[in-house]
């Protein structure tokens, strides 16, 4: 075929791929607020497995999976094994007092029992019949419900329309949890060691020499945001009960 003998372009009818938005949303405090109150009422694992997504900014696929075996006997730290994450690096994740309080809530009442469930690979979480929680979909959707039922309510009190639940999902939580560490006042580099983030600050040659592993720094900021989130849930001002943390610390 002669060059310039095509009349017509023939890519001009192939289906074009479409672009994937690029996911940018982070909740507001009101929104998590309604979050933590309405999945309180969620069937079990899912409203622990949300709480913990809250104040642990991990991946949903990480709580989810969380064993005994991963927790320490104090409930003070979760230790995530390379297998499990998503760099294939060993992550640990200081637990707040009100995360430890989720976890403390599912143990047994006899010590002795308690005690030897850490050595367990069994779930924290466990869905249906002891298996990995796979029901996300449908929670979502009950919990999406809960929220709009409680909205509704709240605004019938003052005669006004509700207002319409905004498009979220549950990874907006993990981004929303790294943005509200940084508005506590969080240094980068620890709160891209909260999320086990081992690119941007500590990529690269500074990755290489910078071995301290942030373990006090982490506990700080979690703990910070729990007071937050917290102080959010129970309608007080959202800075009066803020842990700020130093930019030098």
């Amino acid at each position: 075929m002669k060059r310039g003998a095509l009349t017509v372009n023939p890519f001009a009818d192939l289906p074009i791929a479409k672009s994937v938005a690029k996911r940018e949303r982070v909740l507001s405090d009101t929104e998590i607020a309604e979050i933590w109150r309405a999945v309180g009422d969620a069937a079990s694992p899912y409203g622990t497995i949300i709480r913990l997504l809250i104040l642990t900014g991990q991946r949903r696929g990480e709580v989810a999976g969380m064993t005994w075996s991963e927790i320490s006997e104090d409930l003070t730290t979760w230790t995530l094994p390379g297998e499990r994450t998503k760099n294939g690096v060993t992550h640990g994740v200081p637990l707040s007092p009100p995360a430890r309080g989720l976890l403390a809530a599912l143990l047994p009442n006899d010590p002795k029992e308690a005690k030897c469930v850490f050595v367990s690979s069994a779930l924290v979480l466990p869905g249906a019949v002891g298996t990995l929680f796979a029901g996300w979909s449908k929670s979502k959707r009950a919990l999406d419900t809960a929220i709009m039922n409680a909205r509704t309510k709240a605004a019938a009190a003052t005669g006004a329309a509700p207002a319409p639940l905004a498009l979220w999902s549950v990874h907006d939580l993990r981004r929303t949890v790294a943005t509200g560490l940084q508005r506590l006042g969080v240094r980068l580099e620890v709160t891209e060691a909260v999320l086990n983030h081992i690119s941007g600050s500590r990529g690269g040659i500074a990755g290489v020499y910078q071995r301290h592993d942030l373990a006090a720094e982490k506990r700080a900021a979690l703990d910070a945001w729990a007071t937050h989130v917290l102080a959010a849930t129970d309608h007080q001002s959202a800075g009066s009960n803020v842990l700020k943390l130093a930019r030098g610390r």
